[in-house]
């Protein structure tokens, strides 16, 4: 079990279905409820001076090191552990976007967890995910089906494990939407008191906090995955085979590092068993707010009718 420094003072939050020990603040987490053990321990290591942190992505002692410019170093380990060591002066949101994007997403699959690209809801007590490329309208369509009723199960990174049955369930992720202003207003919502995703006087996407009610908190099994892409009408179309497991390859989350980690052959196992298990559906439709919320309607009907029980005769 990895020991966080006790001069440090720790929180401990939940998400994707861990409990996370750490010195680093993360107020974007739920805390963990009771008193559980930690499965992952995050502490903060000395800082860096500006300018020595080169772009890396490395193996190192069973580790992956993780270097991002102008915000700091990540060393994952044995999918328990988290070193930060901050740049000097990075904004704590902007250190903060790459632990819990990047550096989670090591860890994830150091862990043997299959984190794809998607946001999930919840629809009849099942996850459905959405999966796409950033800028696909992925948040966009989660805030319309979180508007509406639905809970959220994950933005931006869905985490898929299988369980003891073998069945693919779907882990509760961060409890909240990012949103670029235009998409923000278009939902009737306001930038004002809402924190930028990015601390920078030009970004203007902002996080979008989901209160505990309207999250999911626990693993939902995994009924059906949708991969958003661009079209002049809306037209759905089931996928097969290998076509089916190259959607899933091509939009797990920072797949670049099963290389560094050697999980080659495991990735691509479960992205296959997965595509094998879960329907997976291309959605084709128009990347225009004017079109949002029929297009949204349209996709919820189509996802419940698919979900719902087959007609006896």
């Amino acid at each position: 079990m990895p020991v966080c420094d006790s001069k440090q003072a720790v929180s401990d939050y939940s998400v994707f279905g861990l409990t996370i020990r750490s010195s680093v603040p993360m107020p974007e987490l739920f805390p963990a409820p009771g008193d559980n053990s930690p499965d992952v321990t995050i502490a903060a290591g000395p800082e860096l001076a500006p300018g020595s942190v080169a772009p890396e992505v490395t193996a190192a002692d069973g580790a992956i090191v993780l270097g991002i410019p102008d915000i700091g170093r990540f060393t994952i380990r044995g999918g328990d552990t988290i070193l930060v060591e901050p740049i000097a002066g990075v904004a704590d949101r902007n250190l903060r976007l790459y632990l819990l994007g990047s550096a989670f997403g090591a860890l994830l699959h150091q862990r043997g967890v299959l984190p794809l690209h998607a946001n999930a809801i919840e629809i009849d007590g099942r996850a459905v995910a959405f999966m796409g490329e950033s800028g696909a309208g992925k948040s966009t369509l989660a805030a319309w089906f979180h508007d509406r009723g639905h809970r959220i199960l994950a933005d931006d990174v869905c985490a898929i494990l299988f369980d003891d049955e073998g069945q693919p369930v779907a882990l509760p992720g961060l409890p909240r939407f990012r949103l670029w202003q235009q998409a923000l207003e278009a939902s009737g919502r306001s930038p004002e008191g809402l924190t930028r995703s990015y601390a920078a006087d030009d970004w203007d996407k902002f996080d979008v906090p989901v209160a505990a009610g309207t999250a999911v908190s626990a693993a939902l099994p995994l009924a059906a995955i949708y991969v958003l892409d661009r079209g002049n009408e809306l037209e759905f179309r089931r996928l097969g085979g290998v076509e089916a497991a190259e959607a899933v390859i091509s939009h797990t989350y920072r797949g670049g590092y099963v290389t560094a980690i050697k999980q080659e052959r495991a990735h691509l196992d479960a992205c296959i068993r997965l595509a094998r298990q879960v329907p997976i559906y291309s959605v084709a439709r128009p990347w225009s707010l004017d079109r949002l919320a029929a297009c949204s309607e349209a996709i919820l009907d189509y996802a419940k009718r698919a979900l719902a029980p087959p007609a006896r005769a």
